[in-house]
């Protein structure tokens, strides 16, 4: 009988045991949608959330310099590891449209152009989200301006951005991340403040979890 019941005890820590590793190892991947873990080479997609607008200011607190009321972006996703852990894209496209201008002495934006893509953007289990650009490079945005004196450009760089992922609405939340200016003349802002949300975030049209 003790026997029995050493076996019995014993047979019952084990199964116990192989619940509790059973959620780690079926966990899923960082990125997941409804349909499953997101593969490798899959292009994840998204514009500015409804009703926001994608701002380029001249302080993090104001309200004084570009404004485009479409921008997005496409990624490929480069490794996907099994959550906790961090995954990799690289941003191959991100674009912006219909930006208008409130500086003095400026009559219009012509253009809005991400330069050096492809960029390494990096999402972690925690949310975190980071931009970098190709060793050696920068990141880099070109402002065309239409002025009463002509077309002037304006450009920015920054060596990094970082962002917030939420589940709550699958976006990508930039806040007033700096750009320093590095030429242009006395109408280009000598910093621009960076903040936009994308959202939902999709691969394939499926909204993507961070996990």
């Amino acid at each position: 009988m003790r026997t029995r019941s050493l076996l019995a005890l014993a047979g019952t820590v084990a199964a116990l045991s192989l619940t509790a590793v059973t959620p780690a190892s079926a966990a899923g991947a960082v990125l997941t949608t409804a349909n499953g873990d997101v593969a490798v080479g899959d292009v994840l997609n998204a514009s500015l959330a409804s009703g926001t607008a994608a701002t380029l200011y001249s302080s993090a607190t104001g309200t004084s310099g570009v404004s485009c009321a479409t921008s997005a972006f496409s990624a490929t996703v480069a490794d996907n590891p099994t959550a906790p852990g961090t995954a990799t894209e690289s941003l191959t496209a991100h674009s912006f449209a219909n930006c208008t201008a409130n500086v003095v002495g400026v009559l219009g934006v012509t253009s809005v152009t991400v330069n050096n893509l492809p960029y390494t953007t990096s999402v972690a289990s925690d949310g975190t989200v980071t931009v970098t650009p190709a060793s050696g490079s920068t990141i880099q945005t070109t402002v065309v301006l239409r002025t009463l004196l002509g077309s002037i450009n304006c450009v920015y760089q920054a060596p990094s951005l970082t962002g917030t992922a939420s589940n709550a609405d699958n976006s990508i939340t930039f806040t007033s991340q700096q750009f320093a200016k590095t030429s242009g003349s006395s109408l280009c802002f000598a910093n621009g403040y960076f903040t936009a949300k994308y959202a939902p975030v999709t691969d394939a049209g499926a909204a993507v979890t961070v996990n």
